[in-house]
C-alpha cells in the first residue's frame, strides 16, 4: 500500500490469457475503481486471472461496503481484513481496539480468509513505531485464534518483523510477505518461519536486481504473485492505475528469470494460494 501516488490512465494490455492466474493482493474495493469497477473485473477474466485476494482496512468502512460490490461482480474473490501500520496511531490507547474491529469485520464477510495487511512501516512512521508494534501483535494473536493465515506489510522494518513473527508464533498460521522487496537473506528468514513470499509488478523494474535473484531462488511451493493494484503497475506502465488484468506481466518476467514457463508460474502460485486463502 502506497499513499499520495497520483496515477495517470492508460488502456491495460492484457499480457497472459488463459494461464488461469491469481492475483494474491489488491485494493479493488477502494474508492480507486468505483466507477469502472465492472470493467476491471472483466479486463481480469479475460486475461485468465481466476481469482483474486482483496485487501480490506478494519477501519475503512466504505471500503467495507464496497467488499460486496466486489464479491457481487467477482464471486470467486476472497477477502483479508487488518489494521495497517499506517492507522495503528488511532489505537494508540486501545490496542485491542484494532482487533476488535477486525473480528467484526472478518464475522461481517462470509468470504474472508485472512488476517492483512498488518505489519511494520518505518519508512514513513505514520504511526509511532512501538504503536505499529503492539497493534500488529494483536493480529497475530487474533489470526491464531481464528487460525486465519496472515498478510504480512514490512518497510524498512526488518528485524521487529521478524522477532515479532517468532515471538507470536505467526508460524502456527503462516501466511505471505506481500509485495516483498527485501533481500535474500531476509527471504530465507521469512521462509524459515514457514512464511510465502508474494512478488509484485517492482520485480519487473531494471534496476531491482537483488529482488530478481529473489524471484529465482524461492521455491516454486512458497512462491506468490500480486499487482498491489492500484500501485505498482510493472513496467511497461509505471505511472498507470494498477489492476489484477496485469498480474499476468508479473508471471511472464518471473518465468523468464526462472527458466520456466508462464504455465509453470501460474499452476503452482494459484495451488499455492488455494492452500493458503481458500476455499
Amino acid at each position: 500500500m502506497t499513499p499520495g501516488v497520483i496515477f495517470t490512465s492508460e488502456p491495460v494490455e492484457n499480457h497472459t490469457r488463459r494461464h488461469f492466474l491469481i492475483d494474491s493482493h489488491c485494493h479493488i474495493a477502494g474508492p480507486e475503481f468505483a466507477g469502472d469497477l465492472d470493467e476491471v473485473v472483466s479486463r481480469a477474466r479475460h486475461a485468465g486471472v481466476v481469482r483474486a485476494l482483496v485487501i480490506l482496512a478494519a477501519d475503512d468502512r466504505p471500503e467495507l461496503t464496497q467488499a460486496s460490490e466486489v464479491s457481487a461482480r467477482w464471486p470467486e474473490a476472497r477477502f483479508a481484513v487488518g489494521v495497517h501500520p499506517h492507522a495503528a496511531g488511532a489505537f494508540a490507547s486501545d490496542h485491542d481496539a484494532a482487533t476488535r474491529l477486525v473480528r467484526e469485520a472478518i464475522e461481517a464477510q462470509p468470504l474472508a480468509r485472512g488476517v492483512g495487511e498488518i505489519g511494520l512501516d518505518y519508512h514513513y512512521d505514520f504511526s509511532p513505531r512501538e504503536v505499529q508494534q503492539e497493534v500488529f501483535r494483536r493480529q497475530i494473536g487474533l489470526a491464531r485464534e481464528l487460525k486465519r493465515p496472515i498478510v504480512i506489510h514490512t518497510r524498512e522494518a526488518d528485524e521487529d518483523t521478524i522477532r515479532i513473527l517468532r515471538e507470536e508464533r505467526a508460524g502456527e498460521v503462516g501466511g505471505v510477505f506481500h509485495c516483498f522487496t527485501g533481500d535474500r537473506d531476509m527471504a530465507r528468514r521469512g521462509l524459515d518461519l514457514g512464511f510465502h513470499m508474494s512478488l509484485a509488478g517492482i520485480v519487473t523494474f531494471p534496476r531491482a536486481t537483488e529482488l530478481k535473484e529473489v524471484a529465482r531462488m524461492v521455491p516454486l511451493e512458497r512462491l506468490l504473485i500480486e499487482t498491489d493494484s492500484p500501485f505498482l503497475a510493472p513496467v511497461p506502465h509505471r505511472g498507470t492505475r494498477n489492476e489484477p488484468a496485469r498480474v499476468g506481466r508479473i508471471a511472464e518476467v518471473i518465468a523468464e528469470l526462472r527458466g520456466t514457463t508462464v504455465e509453470a508460474i501460474a499452476g503452482a502460485t494459484r495451488d499455492n494460494f488455494e492452500r493458503l486463502f481458500t476455499p
